[in-house]
């Protein structure tokens, strides 16, 4: 669940690894395909609302010519149009290279992308994207980003970083309800047979192979930012067959290893094991390559708001203008630079806004609206429903404790997290705020889409209710607050030939050295490191044009 930004990335996979070493949208819109659907009768008590990202603005990017003429002007040396993770990342990168004179527009209310975050009187919680894997220690910019917001609060005598401990995932991390017991780890571990162990032990050892692995252009094989990663012909190739396929292949076919690796991609990435592309399948295991002083390499940082801290901080770390519930359109280019309308949805009048430089920080199905003529490059976007549920209490089954990250075996959703987990003095019967994760994948993303947007909250409420009792059966009296984020987009999936095709190459061309892009949609893969490095990407190559 990463984010332009990045919903929920890669959770229990530290799990997987020692222990192994060790030893739906269907089912959404269609109630009758849910185990118990509650009856409106049992939700009554229950309070919240339907929530989303500002769908209705940016669909007025289909007809602009209903917006009113354009009654203000001003001029920007950089014009920035997106407030994501990439969008917010070359702001702060301008600010800090001699390019103060910076104005960033997002049509929504809130920045973060998918990296938002709401609150209640409980707890702070995220509506996304809810942490980030310790780093790679060669991620200079992530490290030196992270150490500024307080999140690295020093170096050791042995050079590793030091994290700090708050935002260190605090223990227990991660649960598996199978066959009604809540066991450790997310690979399942209950009833496997021998030949079931042997391919996880075979899956876990290709996988630690793969960390190492260096190309024959002394690059390693798998690593983040992606375009780090080796051009070797061993490996590219693996970006045009699906992941599943590749499995078949290799003769991973036992059934539960299968489902914890469909599992990972549909959490991290958006999409099944059989659409996203085999190399992207194993950079999920083979990228991640953190080392820290007190942390292991499988670590996490997260808060309670989940990735908008980080959000946060990289609005702080700037100080230039901006400007939320602004839809830009119409860009034109001119002898100078770029001029731009600006429409805000509060005040209702347009701006006309000239630029020498515009970045565009936006996904591939905005950008195609602000710049019809640039080459298509489609993408798979699937729509995620994100509940967060205020609960007083969560009748527990037998085995580990409630956990940071709480997932049930062949489950319709991704399972949820808890969002007081950081908290220390959270006591285990008080009220708390837990994030429910639910991928819509068993349809295509366009009717799948518009069928999540034509949902009202009361269909949702019963459906997401009757899902969180196969958890936690007796739990719906508990349940105060339900309130309801529909993703329609959600976040880009790296389908086979999306990584590293030509499409991906060509949708970052800067334009006349005036209009840059920065976005995750221009890595394929939706994680704050990606979009963190587009931002400095585009920054870079902003500066690199003489003015």
């Amino acid at each position: 669940m990463a984010a332009d930004s990045a919903f929920p990335q890669l959770p229990g996979r530290r799990r997987f690894l020692t222990q192994a070493g060790a030893g739906l949208a269907g089912a959404l819109l269609a109630p009758a395909l849910l185990p118990g659907c509650a009856p409106a009768s049992t939700v009554a008590h229950i309070k919240g609302e339907l929530r989303g990202a500002n769908a209705a603005t940016g669909h007025l990017l289909r007809d602009p010519s209903r917006l009113p003429a354009p009654t203000r002007e001003l001029e920007t040396d950089v014009l920035i149009i997106g407030g994501g993770v990439s969008g917010l990342a070359a702001r702060r990168w301008l600010h800090r290279h001699g390019r103060p004179d910076v104005l960033l527009v997002e049509m929504d209310q809130q920045l973060g992308g998918n990296a938002a975050a709401g609150r209640n009187a409980t707890s702070a919680y995220p509506w996304g994207a809810h942490y980030l894997p310790v780093p790679d220690v060669r991620n200079h910019e992530l490290l030196e980003f992270l150490q500024e917001a307080g999140t690295l609060t020093g170096y050791a005598p042995d050079g590793l970083p030091i994290y700090n401990d708050y935002h260190l995932c605090h223990d227990p991390e991660d649960r598996l309800n199978i066959q009604g017991h809540w066991q450790e780890g997310l690979v399942p571990s209950l009833g496997l047979t021998s030949e079931e162990q042997a391919q996880i032990q075979r899956f876990l050892k290709l996988t630690e192979e793969f960390k190492t692995t260096i190309g024959d252009d002394g690059r390693d094989a798998f690593r983040i930012p992606l375009d780090e990663s080796s051009a070797d012909a061993r490996y590219r190739p693996l970006d045009q067959m699906t992941f599943a396929a590749w499995l078949d292949r290799e003769g991973f076919t036992a059934p539960a290893l299968r489902w914890y690796l469909d599992y990972g991609c549909r959490d991290d990435y958006g999409a099944t094991a059989a659409q996203v592309s085999a190399w992207a399948g194993l950079h999920y295991f083979a990228s991640r390559k953190g080392r820290a002083h007190n942390a292991g390499a499988a670590d996490v940082l997260t808060w309670p708001e989940g990735n908008h801290f980080l959000i946060e901080q990289l609005r702080r770390q700037a100080d230039s203008p901006i400007r939320p519930n602004t839809l830009a359109y119409n860009l034109r280019e001119t002898a100078t630079g770029i001029e731009a309308l600006l429409y805000d949805t509060a005040t209702r009048q347009t701006t006309r806004a000239s630029a020498r430089q515009v970045l565009l920080a936006t996904p591939q199905h905005v950008t195609r609206h602000l710049l019809p003529g640039r080459p298509d490059y489609p993408l798979h976007h699937a729509p995620w429903l994100i509940a967060n549920l205020t609960v007083d209490g969560l009748p527990q089954g037998p085995g580990r404790p409630l956990s940071w990250d709480n997932v049930r075996y062949h489950s319709a959703s991704l399972g949820y997290i808890n969002a007081n987990q950081q908290n220390l003095t959270q006591s285990p019967g008080g009220s708390r705020v837990i994030t429910l994760y639910w991928l819509l994948t068993d349809e295509a993303p366009a009717p799948a889409r518009r069928r999540a947007y034509q949902t009202t909250y009361a269909e949702w409420l019963p459906r997401v209710v009757a899902e969180l009792e196969t958890y936690h059966p007796g739990v719906t009296p508990y349940i105060q607050r339900a309130d309801l984020w529909v993703w329609g987009h959600g976040m880009v999936a790296p389908t086979p030939g999306t990584v590293w095709g030509r499409g991906r190459t060509a949708a970052a061309q800067p334009v006349n050295g005036k209009i840059f892009f920065a976005h995750t949609d221009l890595s394929g893969v939706s994680i704050f490191e990606e979009g963190f490095y587009q931002g400095i990407r585009a920054a870079r190559e902003m500066l690199a044009v003489a003015i």
